[in-house]
């Protein structure tokens, strides 16, 4: 079985090279510059890379587990997506972040982690009157008390 390969351009050429590591499924990203955030400030942190990635996967892109402890942000967009075609010459990755206390974000930090997975593929989209006939019980609900 071949191996998925990712393109990777470096926009910051001081900042610590990719690495998959064997123990886990997640690639860490790093800051690609130093940030001063005060609390309720929101940055867009450049992750100093770019990539392309294989055909028919797209990434997502999380904050690490310790990326609260450590810095007090939260990624705002939940969680990022970054699609194949996002990958033109000046296509930097970045993490949208907001402070939740006066906070320094060192360059090379890694504040973020992403894995690639497979796009959804062709999908057909078909309006219906009706669903199954039994319904789970409600928003949240798995149906058992």
């Amino acid at each position: 079985m071949s191996k998925l390969q990712i393109k990777v351009k470096y926009f910051d050429k001081e900042i610590d090279k990719l690495e998959k590591i064997s123990k886990g499924d997640w690639i860490d990203l790093r800051a690609a510059e130093t940030i001063e955030l005060k609390q309720f400030e929101s940055a867009l942190i450049p992750l100093g890379v770019g990539m392309k990635l294989p055909e028919g996967y797209e990434a997502h892109v999380l904050p690490r587990s310790s990326t609260y402890k450590n810095w007090g942000i939260i990624q705002t967009n939940s969680k990022g997506v970054i699609d194949n075609s996002y990958s033109g010459e000046n296509d930097e990755w970045k993490m949208p972040a907001l402070a939740m206390r006066d906070t320094i974000i060192n360059k090379n930090d890694r504040i973020c982690q992403f894995r690639i997975i497979k796009s959804m593929g062709e999908t057909e989209i078909l309006e219906t009157e009706f669903l199954d006939e039994v319904s789970r019980g409600g928003f949240g609900s798995s149906g058992m008390n």
